[in-house]
């Protein structure tokens, strides 16, 4: 049997391994990444991969923040609809913005190794140089909330687009400054934009850096092609952050954030959950093995008993 032949095997497609992405620059350059690494992993042709880029619900809507017309689901429904559909084979995400519970036919199948966790700081050295009442824009509670408990005279307003409109409206002046993911400016080839923000003074969203790729639970062939190209590490680490956030019932109108390091069988979780003026915060950490999946949720009652009952109530509770 040739080499081609058992390559055709290993791919088990008499056509491309079909990915489904959004169509941004950030999910396209997200998406080369998890095709690459197939290709690499599985030393396919480039042929064997084939890009599928859609507009999410979440792209077209850039008045509103997505807490008032749908939440995280705007970015993945129509990915959804396809891989149900078997449109496509797999999708990937940005796993900040995939929902904590998702539907049941679906698996997170993989996980690339994770990107820089922090945030940058664009249009400004610091956030203690912005002018007195400085306009940041956001469309994130969690990085509002943390701004405005460093700095509360800051006028927070909302800002959506992907991150080349973003900045053009820095540069316009529409905004003194904004906060973007320093993986996805590393990604797009933007390692020099922005000034980085310690993860001490703003703790990462939870799954901050990390891309997931989804598939079909009942596709083994898929499910069994992911396994070569995820990040044990990366999967372990994001698993713990989504468990704390599932345990809070978080939804995009929640303050949160969240950060789990692994070091050999042992994990770390750092937490924080705030009111959306930034006027209380609660944070804690918990050290456990990573085979204990009910340490986050303790975390995240911990954190629940110490709260307010207006800061409890954000999280329905």
């Amino acid at each position: 049997m040739s080499e081609d032949s058992k390559k055709e095997i290993l791919a088990g497609l008499d056509r491309p391994l079909r990915i489904g992405t959004r169509q941004s620059p950030l999910a396209m350059a997200q998406a080369r990444m998890a095709a690459n690494a197939l290709l690499s992993t599985h030393a396919w042709r480039s042929e064997q991969v084939e890009l599928v880029p859609m507009v999410a619900s979440g792209d077209k809507i850039l008045d509103r923040s997505l807490a008032e017309v749908g939440g995280k689901a705007l970015w993945t429904k129509e990915l959804d609809h396809a891989l149900d559909n078997g449109e496509i084979d797999c999708s990937v995400h940005s796993m900040k913005d995939v929902e904590t519970i998702r539907p049941e036919q679906f698996i997170l199948a993989a996980m690339l190794e994770r990107a820089d966790i922090h945030d940058r700081l664009i249009g400004s050295d610091s956030i203690e140089a912005l002018r007195e009442g400085a306009i940041v824009g956001t469309a994130s509670p969690r990085r509002k909330a943390q701004l405005l408990r460093q700095r509360s005279d800051l006028d927070i307003r909302l800002i959506r687009g992907n991150v080349q409109t973003r900045l053009q409206k820095i540069e316009d002046g529409d905004y003194d400054a904004t906060l973007l993911a320093a993986a996805g400016l590393d990604r797009l080839d933007m390692c020099d934009v922005g000034i980085e923000i310690s993860d001490e003074i703003m703790l990462p969203a939870p799954a901050q850096g990390a891309i997931g790729i989804e598939a079909r639970a009942d596709d083994r062939h898929v499910r069994h092609l992911m396994r070569g190209i995820s990040s044990t590490t990366t999967f372990r680490a994001v698993i713990a952050e989504r468990l704390f956030l599932k345990r809070l019932t978080a939804d995009c109108h929640s303050p949160v954030a969240a950060l789990a390091t692994i070091d050999g069988a042992r994990a770390y979780l750092r937490a924080e959950i705030l009111l959306p003026d930034g006027s209380e915060c609660v944070a804690g950490s918990s050290h456990f093995d990573i085979g204990d999946v009910s340490a986050p949720a303790i975390l995240a009652e911990t954190l629940l008993g110490q709260a307010s009952p207006e800061l409890k109530a954000i999280f329905g509770q």
